[in-house]
């Protein structure tokens, strides 16, 4: 990977770049690795017959020739554990939780568009778990869902993902089993371009996460059953009891959470806690910087459950990219992000010390992390900045940058879902039909398809699909497509058409990004007809 220093210093607050050479994030005091299963078995073994599916295989010849047509250079070799572990999230605050080795959010892994990239991980969790490389558009069978693309990696195993990484932009990548997203398991990945068009001085990557695991004895798995009133996931993967409490944890119901912003109803789950790079408001990650300088910032929303309003107190942001995709540059004071979704934007630091607030929208509680470029007190928590209440900036007013725009065509497919379900049951779907990996809705690879939303519910649901991105269906009879997404909110009572080209074969997953909604049934599969 070339390295511009002159350019952009690598990464920052607590963030640190992985080295060019393979490196491992296992703690110095992780138990060993026990011996390894057997190797995990052909993915052709979850589902029927090669010769009686109408369905390209994640392990079929139509992925092999797909990824041989990406090419694939040079290999960066990285090694990861998943293990249990105690983090410090500042303010006195410390875990038993579930981690990439023994940082928050996980150590980044950063290559270079064009490359490959070889990761291993190995599993030292009590639990079956996977990776999930959220927005590339990969190989099928590195996609990282258990029972679709992959077997689970079973406690003690090891797995190598290896796949050619074709396209630059802010990502990240965490695992798809169950509710372990809403622990510590996630982590950036960016892709660097190696004919980088911006200009900028420095660079802060900053993920932003709604924390209850480990707190008062709280674990996702209990939220979940809380919940769905005792029915768990759709996955049926139990929880951890490494932190089993002397007394029941506290109920995580939220009741009251509204937001005009989402259409009503914000969220379901009362976090106690709002981190920016893993920090608390109470002790926040700093970032520093010289006044003057240019600054790009990666925002990556981590959350279950929580959409983030985010401004930058004293500074306007100039958006570049949305989930990856360069798009015309916008002025804004803050961003709503929605769960999965990533802005990359600019800033001309000021001269001083600037709050960078994560608003919990609708849900009365922030994160915080702080910008030094001069003398002065950090921020107390709670800091909220003028600019959040001033233009904040939504997915649906960005246009692509001309070089990644879909050209204007009319759909070969159109596919419609209903969203379904309410919070009162608890029971998300699509189509009135919980999670069944058999159950697939069926594009050809060359066509143009539209995927229709038609959002049933008193609920925002962000929803994403992988191994692809889309582009937001034009408003106008004969207009170009557009801003470029991979997961895109659609309010309550209202629709969201998105086309996208089928051009990356295999069984694909599409779901709501609000893990508990999808962890409930609000999942589905779009799968390559052969």
């Amino acid at each position: 990977m070339s390295e511009m220093p002159h350019r952009r210093a690598v990464l920052g607050a607590g963030i640190a770049a992985l080295t060019a050479s393979a490196a491992s994030s296992t703690p110095a005091t992780a138990a060993p690795l026990p011996k390894p299963p057997a190797a995990p078995a052909p993915v052709r073994d979850l589902r029927r017959a090669a010769d009686d599916d109408p369905y390209v295989l994640p392990d079929g010849p139509e992925v092999a020739r797909a990824e041989a047509a990406r090419g694939g250079g040079p290999v960066r070799s990285v090694a990861l554990t998943a293990t249990a572990s105690r983090l410090d999230l500042g303010g006195g605050l410390t875990v038993p939780t579930w981690s990439y080795g023994d940082r928050l959010p996980g150590d980044p892994v950063r290559i270079t568009a064009g490359d490959t990239l070889e990761l291993t991980l190995a599993n030292h969790l009590p639990q079956s778990t996977s990776v999930h490389w959220h927005g590339l558009a990969l190989r099928n069978d590195m996609d990282g869902v258990p029972g679709l693309t992959q077997r689970p990696v079973e406690p003690g195993a090891e797995f190598t993902y290896r796949f050619a990484v074709t396209h630059p932009g802010t990502y990240w990548f965490h695992p798809h089993s169950g509710v372990q997203l809403d622990r510590g398991l996630y982590a950036p990945l960016v892709v660097d371009d190696p004919r980088e068009p911006l200009a900028y001085d420095k660079e802060w990557v900053v993920v932003l996460d709604d924390w209850l695991d480990g707190v008062e004895g709280s674990t996702p798995d209990a939220v979940l059953d809380e919940l769905t009133g005792g029915r768990g996931s759709i996955h049926g993967t139990t929880g951890h009891t490494a932190s089993a409490p002397d007394e029941a944890p506290p109920s995580r119901l939220l009741v009251g959470a509204e937001s005009d912003l989402l259409g009503g109803h914000a969220g379901d789950v009362d976090y106690p806690y709002y981190l920016v790079n893993g920090r608390t408001e109470q002790d926040p990650s700093v970032f520093e910087a010289r006044p003057g300088d240019r600054i790009r910032l990666r925002v990556v929303n981590a959350g279950g459950d929580t959409a983030f309003r985010l401004a930058l107190g004293g500074h306007r942001m100039t958006v570049t990219h949305s989930d990856g995709f360069p798009v015309g540059h916008t002025e804004t004071d803050a961003l709503l992000i929605g769960m999965g979704e990533r802005y990359d934007v600019l800033v001309t630091a000021g001269d001083g010390v600037f709050p960078l607030t994560a608003l919990a929208e609708g849900k009365g509680a922030s994160g915080l992390a702080v910008l030094r470029t001069g003398a002065g007190a950090l921020p107390p928590a709670g800091t909220r900045p003028d600019e959040l209440t001033r233009e904040v900036l939504t997915a649906d007013r960005l246009a692509p940058d001309g070089s990644v725009a879909l050209t204007a065509r009319e759909p070969d497919r159109t596919v419609r879902f209903r969203l379904s379900g309410s919070m009162e049951a608890y029971d998300w779907t699509f189509d009135g039909t919980p999670y069944d990996p058999a159950v697939r809705s069926g594009v050809r690879a060359g066509e143009r398809v539209r995927l229709v939303f038609a959002n049933r519910t008193r609920m925002w649901h962000p929803l994403h699909l992988h191994g692809h991105t889309f582009a937001l269906a034009a408003t106008a009879a004969g207009a170009a497509p557009g801003v470029r997404k991979d997961t895109a909110i659609v309010l309550p009572g209202r629709r969201l058409t998105v086309d996208l080209d089928a051009d990356n074969p295999g069984l694909w997953m599409l779901h709501c990004h609000n893990l508990y909604h999808a962890e409930a049934g609000m999942m589905t599969v779009l799968g390559y007809l052969r």
